[in-house]
């Protein structure tokens, strides 16, 4: 069990509040499945303990992906998050982030960026400070 902290990791993503803002970084060679994606989202909303926080999400540690593991994170996945960006490689994980945003359809506002400092850019106006 995930005690109030300001970081946290498990065997698939380091998470990480600074200004505001949950950073999730996913680790390499990850594979997205269901299971990995339920782990993930419960260990999130555990760490965030009730509050909701927009979402910089680095996916380029991701290597690959199946249906359900991308549909549970559009839809359940979005619980207690204003909006996310998520930073991919520009070949690697397009795909992958294509598939998300177009066929999952998240339920909150997500973008796609290949560097950190437009993600935060986008992500400043869903800050509930």
């Amino acid at each position: 069990m995930i005690a109030a902290h300001d970081s946290y990791e498990n065997d698939y993503a380091r998470f990480w509040f600074a200004e505001h803002i949950l950073f999730i970084e996913y680790k390499p060679q990850t594979t997205i499945n269901l299971k990995v994606a339920k782990r993930v989202v419960a260990d999130r909303i555990l760490l965030q303990d009730g509050k909701p926080y927009p979402v910089l999400c680095d996916i380029r540690g991701i290597i690959d992906s199946d249906k359900a593991g991308r549909d549970y994170l559009a839809k359940s996945g979005s619980v207690l998050i204003t909006a996310a960006a998520l930073i991919i490689h520009e070949q690697v994980s397009l795909t992958i982030s294509n598939f998300y945003l177009h066929i999952s359809k998240p339920t909150v506002p997500t973008k796609l960026f290949t560097t950190r400092h437009e993600a935060l850019i986008y992500l400043k106006p869903f800050i509930d400070d």
